[in-house]
């Protein structure tokens, strides 16, 4: 038997606010997250939380699907390297990520897997679903609110179902100093050189600098609106009326491209009994109105054609929420 899950991380401004997660089926996942850290990051924990999740079938074949080129290279092609050179890159410089690298390495042993490359945000479900989680996550410590865990994996140990937490045990204060002595700067997420990235677990020993930190590298409203958007169009979070109720302001109200009205509460209800399939869009503009106001204009993509679109977000006691949305049919 072989076990195919889909694994990917994010990370709200990368770095900022990040998630990940891992996905078999709706009965079948996990996510979590960390309010300081990066893409990689992400993408790396959520193979290591598959990995422990399924520690106790280690004769099942695992089949990961990734569309970070990053973790597929790390695991299959530089780790070996890196070991044999004492966890140091070519260039002698220490390797970034490396006690998340070390945790994967150890769990790796006995374990058969085959990795395989995705293309992300193309429309492969599974791909789709981890991603919609690992967004979700990094959303929910952006806000300040609980993430969703998911089940986890039927039959795992419940030290591998906790909660899923930075865990003491791989903060590296020293690698991520020499890293950034090193000159070490954020290298694009999901790409062959972007090894050069902060080192997330030494930054959460010192609370001063995530706080700081988090406000200086805090992504700009324009960009946190559209992920808050797409984020409340994946069923996932539509379907959960305690995050929707974190997302649209009391005072929302839509009108709908079928002309109905419709207030907060109606909207909810209507979502938990029925959140859709997810909704694929196209971004037309990101206007700030004011210092508390943003508004999104999109192109929505059904099965019954296209939807011109329009949302205000509004600041409600620092936290951004969709105070009004309306739909209009394409021509």
């Amino acid at each position: 038997m072989t076990i195919t899950a889909a694994a990917d991380g994010s990370a709200l401004g990368n770095p900022g606010p990040a998630g990940w997660a891992w996905y078999v089926n709706d009965d079948c996942w996990r996510a979590g997250g960390w309010p300081h850290g990066t893409n990689n990051q992400g993408e790396l924990m959520a193979v290591l939380d598959l990995l422990r999740a399924t520690a106790h079938l280690p004769d099942e074949d695992l089949r990961i699907l990734c569309d970070s080129q990053y973790v597929i290279n790390s695991i299959t092609k530089w780790m070996p390297g890196w070991k044999r050179k004492g966890w140091r890159k070519a260039d002698g410089k220490p390797v970034l990520n490396v006690e998340l690298l070390k945790e994967l390495d150890r769990e790796l042993v006995g374990r058969k897997c085959v990795f395989e490359w995705v293309k992300g945000h193309a429309g492969h479900d599974l791909n789709e679903a981890a991603d919609e989680r690992a967004r979700a996550a990094a959303t929910a410590y952006q806000q300040g609110v609980a993430a969703r865990s998911g089940p986890g994996f039927p039959g795992a140990h419940p030290a591998a179902q906790a909660p899923a937490k930075a865990d003491a045990a791989l903060r590296a204060p020293q690698a991520a100093q020499a890293s950034v002595a090193a000159g070490a700067q954020q290298s694009p997420a999901g790409t062959a050189g972007s090894l050069d990235e902060p080192d997330l677990f030494s930054q959460l020993d010192n609370d001063a600098f995530d706080v700081a930190d988090a406000k200086r590298q805090a992504p700009a409203p324009e960009a946190l609106v559209e992920e808050l958007e797409r984020e409340l169009l994946g069923p996932l979070v539509r379907g959960d009326i305690g995050r929707t109720a974190v997302l649209l302001h009391p005072d929302f109200l839509e009108i709908g491209s079928s002309g109905r009205v419709w207030t907060r509460d109606a909207m909810m209800m209507a979502l938990e009994e029925d959140p859709g399939e997810r909704t694929d869009i196209e971004i037309l503009g990101a206007d700030r109105i004011g210092t508390g106001a943003v508004l999104l204009t999109y192109r929505s993509f059904t099965r019954a054609g296209t939807v011109l679109r329009s949302s205000l977000w509004v600041l409600d006691d620092d936290r951004w929420r969709l105070r009004f949305h309306q739909g209009t049919p394409e021509a």
